[in-house]
């Protein structure tokens, strides 16, 4: 017998994201926790990708600009965008991101700021070149901890259809 199972347990569930078929176009879905971004994660991310901006990295330079401080990188509000959406929605279920679009940074993230974020399913379709799999239309929105709209996305994925994952 496996470690931390017994005969007589309940079954066992994997956390995992929705299938193909269980995408619902028109739900929304909130997903948790919010993630609080630090300056730490800020130049991590932008040293890690080699983005030498100085909006991001040099506080003093950035005292001096509209903002009047360092922004968090855009690519980093955008990669937590979607990476909160992962166990919700995709975790172990996606073939592939099919693309981008749509992308949009309305209002600054500030060093400090916590985002929430959700997903509006909004099409979805058997794909007709690969049997078992469908693509589906996501449309991803960041706010901040005030309600404010700081990102958007428009995301395509190839997910598996329930029971055709190899």
């Amino acid at each position: 017998m496996n470690a931390g199972t017994t005969e007589g347990e309940g079954r066992r569930i994997v956390q995992r994201g929705l299938w193909f078929d269980e995408f619902e176009v028109g739900a929304t879905y909130v997903h948790a926790p919010g993630r609080t971004v630090t300056e730490a994660d800020n130049v991590l991310f932008t040293t890690l990708t080699m983005n030498t901006q100085s909006l991001h990295l040099d506080a003093a330079w950035a005292a001096k600009q509209p903002f009047g401080q360092r922004l968090v990188n855009s690519m980093l509000t955008l990669s937590t965008l979607v990476g909160a959406s992962v166990a919700q929605l995709t975790q172990g279920t996606i073939v592939a991101n099919l693309g981008f679009g749509e992308v949009t940074f309305p209002h600054p993230v500030l060093i400090g700021d916590t985002l929430y974020s959700e997903t509006l399913v909004e099409a979805k379709r058997l794909s007709a070149s690969r049997p078992g799999q469908g693509i589906v239309t996501l449309r991803h929105t960041a706010r901040n901890q005030e309600g404010t709209i700081v990102a958007t996305a428009v995301r395509s994925t190839l997910v598996w259809c329930e029971g055709a994952q190899p």
